[in-house]
């Protein structure tokens, strides 16, 4: 289960990396596109497996294993989401770029009125264009700096269990602790209750003795 985890993790890095190449190659956008998708599915594929031999952990580690999986899982999803705004992305420049070379080749009207009219209705489409390209950019920035965030707070998480889990283990050993305290405590009442008994028995014996 070990490897097939450190290989999935290993995939999750890689695909990562990948959406690095496709903001740098629009070229080749569609082609990178599918390869994180063939990634993607890999990765949920291999996130099945590993629900499968979570039940076979022993019942102690279970846990922490049940926790790295859905880790996974959590950024399996991140992806997927990831790359359907890459898609959006691509589909508006595409449509963008095909509408610029409309513009591009339109033939205006001989008549002046016309062709003014028609030129200040080129000039709005592209500036209402502009305007929306705009606010696409601003919203995938958005995006991307939310998906940033979750990651620093997955961390932050992460950090914060392990701590739990180091007090956990110390509670464990002050308890035990405690516990031996607690009995070493009755004990030593037990023999104190008894020498005192057995000094007032021996202290009567020898009043009579004597007498």
């Amino acid at each position: 289960m070990d490897t097939l985890y450190h290989q999935t993790n290993k995939l999750i890095q890689q695909t990562q990396q990948t959406f690095h190449t496709l903001e740098n190659n629009i070229v080749n956008a569609l082609a990178i596109e599918e390869d994180i998708q063939e990634k993607i599915n890999l990765i949920n594929s291999n996130c099945e497996k590993l629900d499968v031999y979570l039940y076979k952990v022993p019942v102690e580690q279970r846990q922490n294993a049940k926790m790295r999986c859905d880790q996974l899982k959590y950024d399996s999803r991140h992806l997927q989401a990831a790359l359907a705004v890459a898609k959006q992305k691509r589909s508006r420049r595409e449509a963008a770029m095909s509408e610029r070379e409309q513009l591009f080749h339109r033939k205006f009207e001989p008549n002046p009125d016309i062709t003014t009219i028609n030129m200040d209705y080129s000039i709005q489409h592209q500036t209402s264009l502009q305007n929306s390209n705009r606010g696409l950019d601003e919203m995938i920035s958005t995006g991307v700096n939310a998906i940033e965030s979750l990651r620093s707070q997955r961390l932050t998480l992460k950090g914060a269990q392990r701590k739990i889990m180091d007090m956990a283990n110390t509670l464990g050993l002050s308890n035990h602790t405690m516990r031996l305290i607690e009995k070493r405590v009755s004990e030593d009442k037990v023999v104190l209750v008894a020498g005192m008994i057995l000094t007032v028995v021996i202290i009567i014996l020898v009043i009579i003795y004597f007498t």
